[in-house]
């Protein structure tokens, strides 16, 4: 599909309880590249084969958490048409000045239904992927740790769902994907929604808290890259939620596993395609279970409970 709004997802601002300890991890398990600090005391990272400057950052603060999930749109003149959008449907938004964040852009702010705060922007600095774009190599050498592609999505846990899916589909040109619906049939337990082709670039569940994270997930090319990420994680002694594994939902494989603040991440590798005229997969309450995890086909109850 041509894809002329929202692009992709940007970055992910989490909050971690040991900066140190934080960097240590993201560094050397995960295989993030460090980027810059800002005098704020926020730490940027990006996966090695990204090409803008940070898709994560951390800062030091007495919760684990979420700060806010970002995507990165065509160009400023859609930034300005998303922001009239978001005014229009009666969304209070916030500009956030050039150069807040590193080699980062004008960003607009604004709060889900769910109370998770979302930032639109259209400029981040090139800093390349390490093998150029002429004549490229297959890939940098020496790269360390589970190494993953890029940051790929989000899901978040709040209480309207239902608003949250209405504004990103309306204002923001997203589709729904796949949903699960609870035991009466007809309301949505959790849904997956892409900005382009993929199989989600976010999701979110029905929980009684606003503002929850459940997972920022990055993507893997291979299911031998998700075993070894296993081994690396096991090396490292790193708490794992479960896996390796299958969703039945999207049809990625995963291992979800925690940071050492208790923030869940996941390692993700395949997935469905998508394109608008697809009607979306539904999921019944009786195989719940084979939707999150296809192989056990139950649910692990820490996966429905534990958010930061």
């Amino acid at each position: 599909m041509a894809m002329t709004g929202v692009l992709r997802p940007g970055h992910a601002v989490v909050r971690v309880l040991d900066l140190d300890e934080s960097v240590k991890f993201y560094t050397d398990v995960m295989g993030l590249k460090e980027t810059g600090r800002d005098n704020s005391g926020r730490v940027y990272f990006k996966c090695n084969e990204e090409h803008d400057h940070n898709s994560f950052v951390i800062r030091k603060a007495d919760s684990a958490g979420l700060d806010a999930f970002a995507f990165k749109v065509l160009n400023n003149a859609t930034l300005n048409e998303l922001e009239g959008k978001l005014k229009d449907y009666g969304v209070t938004t916030e500009r956030v000045p050039a150069g807040e964040m590193l080699e980062t852009g004008e960003r607009v702010r604004f709060k889900l239904p769910t109370e998770h705060v979302i930032e639109l922007y259209a400029q981040k600095t090139d800093v390349g992927n390490g093998i150029g774009y002429v004549n490229p190599e297959a890939f940098q050498q020496g790269l360390k740790g589970i190494n993953p592609l890029r940051m790929d999505h989000c899901l978040i846990y709040g209480p309207d769902i239902d608003a949250n899916r209405k504004l990103f589909e309306e204002v923001l040109g997203f589709g729904m994907v796949e949903h699960i619906l609870l035991e009466d049939g007809k309301t949505d337990l959790a849904t997956w929604l892409s900005c382009g082709t993929k199989a989600h670039d976010i999701a979110m569940v029905r929980h009684g808290e606003p503002a929850k994270l459940h997972h920022v997930s990055f993507l893997l090319e291979t299911w031998e890259q998700v075993l070894r990420a296993a081994d690396i994680m096991s090396m490292h002694r790193v708490s794992i939620d479960i896996g390796p594994t299958r969703h039945g939902v999207t049809r990625g494989t995963t291992i979800y596993f925690f940071d050492p603040s208790g923030n869940r991440m996941e390692t993700f590798c395949g997935g469905n395609y998508w394109y608008p005229d697809m009607p979306p997969i539904t999921w019944t309450w009786d195989e719940v279970g084979a939707g999150v995890f296809y192989h056990d086909r139950k649910l692990n109850e820490r996966f429905l409970s534990v958010v930061t």
